[in-house]
């Protein structure tokens, strides 16, 4: 009896042991993604709720102010949100605000999250909570135009400056459902600029019709939103169509070079030289465009690098232009239709390629249908691009000034001789060089504004 006693005591010490320290678990594990500081109108929430198997028992959002809880949502009552459960977490998004809390106002707040999950089979249970102090902020931002004269090109480049108020928060130019992000204006050499003041460069797509409307945008955490007219007039442009005949000699001449440097790609047939050739030009092509508009929106300098006009190749012979619309034909059938976007200009062979402008290379490397390639960054979203290259003598992080030398043209890529394909990039967006290598469009596009808006343009060296 005394052993059958011990047992049952040391089986209820366990038991309780187990118990105490079931309770002792960590809550959910609770991290926000989305607001950081501030809560307005209507407000994203991005949160992630860890929990082993993704399950919860029990979630609900609030905001408190000045001692009132405001339900945003719960588990049991979503409101606004969305719980999704996944593997050992629960994403919660959604909108909060005054939109579903109308008594909140502009001041201080706190995000409170609880969470709930279960532990020991579910006989218990563990929460966390999880605290954020943000500021309301209700009033929308405004944002209003200084420069005059926005003539656009299409396919081409333009520049505002504006002011925005409060001067933190993110603003731009929105062309059609695209939007380009605004500088301050002390990165284009406006000397004791505004807080708020800002230049933005912004491209106008080839591919846009001309009746695109253009607008500046500001927006803050909080989603709170505005928007001005811009006073532009877009001049339509009329791009060639061209005809490009492709035969065995080219592609057993680029299609097995391309496909070694590039050990990504998958073709069914490496063999199959017009199919893979097919792939190169339509899902290579892909590729190497987004991986440039992806340098173009992530890798430039928040202040003008260049000087003055941006130089073509010297002695260069124009074989192809700016958004020529191509047609491929192999055997005198189409086989496929692309958008050349940039000049190719051909020289001596072997000719020394030169910097058209100040700037800092980005890239300098193989790039698929490019071949050896350098980008150039000369800062606030724009960029040169120089392809084809048969060598290349700079590397990422130089400073290159105006007719450094970045290489020597040749025929690596998609090309079928030794040519220099050269374009420019705006925030990731192919535009005409015909622009930027103009002195003219330089001084009225660029340098009257930023004088106008006090302080010298970039001049050149």
């Amino acid at each position: 009896m005394r052993t059958l006693l011990a047992l049952l005591l040391a089986l209820l010490i366990a038991v309780g042991l187990v118990w105490f320290l079931a309770g002792r678990a960590a809550g959910p594990a609770i991290t926000l993604g989305a607001p950081t500081t501030l809560v307005g109108q209507k407000t994203d929430l991005k949160l992630d709720v860890f929990a082993p198997g993704g399950v919860v028992t029990a979630l609900d959002v609030s905001l408190e102010q000045g001692g009132t809880a405001m339900p945003m949502g719960s588990l049991a009552t979503p409101q606004g949100l969305a719980i999704t459960p996944a593997a050992d977490r629960v994403a919660v998004t959604g909108v909060i605000g005054r939109q579903t809390a109308p008594s909140l106002k502009t001041g201080p707040a706190t995000l409170v999250v609880n969470a709930t999950r279960p532990v020991l089979f579910g006989l218990r249970q563990v929460s966390s909570t999880f605290r954020k102090d943000l500021q309301v902020r209700l009033t929308p931002p405004t944002v209003t135009v200084l420069s005059q004269f926005h003539f656009i090109n299409q396919g081409g480049a333009e520049v505002v400056v504006y002011q925005v108020n409060p001067a933190d928060v993110p603003s731009g130019v929105r062309v059609g459902d695209r939007e380009y992000p605004g500088m301050a204006a002390s990165g284009a050499g406006i000397p004791n600029a505004a807080p708020g003041l800002r230049v933005a460069f912004f491209p106008f797509l080839f591919n846009q019709a001309a009746s695109t409307p253009v607008s500046l945008w500001a927006r803050d955490e909080a989603g709170n939103a505005a928007t001005a007219s811009l006073d532009s007039k877009v001049t339509a442009k009329q791009f060639r169509k061209s005809t490009i005949p492709l035969d065995d000699a080219f592609l057993q001449k680029v299609v097995p070079a391309i496909l070694q440097n590039t050990p990504d790609l998958v073709v069914k047939d490496a063999n199959d030289l017009l199919a893979s050739y097919l792939v190169i030009n339509r899902d290579l092509r892909k590729a190497n465009n987004e991986t440039i508009r992806t340098l173009g929106r992530t890798k430039t300098a928040k202040e003008i690098l260049w000087r003055g006009p941006f130089r073509q190749m010297m002695n260069s012979a124009v074989e192809a232009g700016f958004a020529d619309d191509r047609t491929y034909t192999y055997q005198g059938k189409a086989v496929d239709q692309q958008v050349h976007l940039g000049f190719d200009l051909a020289s001596t062979q072997n000719a020394p390629i030169l910097a058209a402008n100040r700037g800092v290379v980005i890239f300098a490397g193989f790039l698929g249908i490019y071949g050896n390639c350098v980008i150039v960054d000369h800062g606030m979203g724009l960029q040169s691009l120089y392809a084809h290259l048969s060598s290349i003598g700079v590397q990422e992080g130089q400073t290159v000034e105006m007719n450094g030398e970045l290489g020597r043209s040749g025929q690596t890529g998609l090309a079928g001789g030794d040519h220099l394909h050269f374009t420019m990039v705006l925030h990731g967006e192919f535009v005409t060089p015909v622009d930027w290598w103009s002195v003219q469009w330089i001084e009225d596009r660029v340098m009257r504004k930023l004088r106008a808006a006090g302080a010298p343009a970039p001049q050149a060296p």
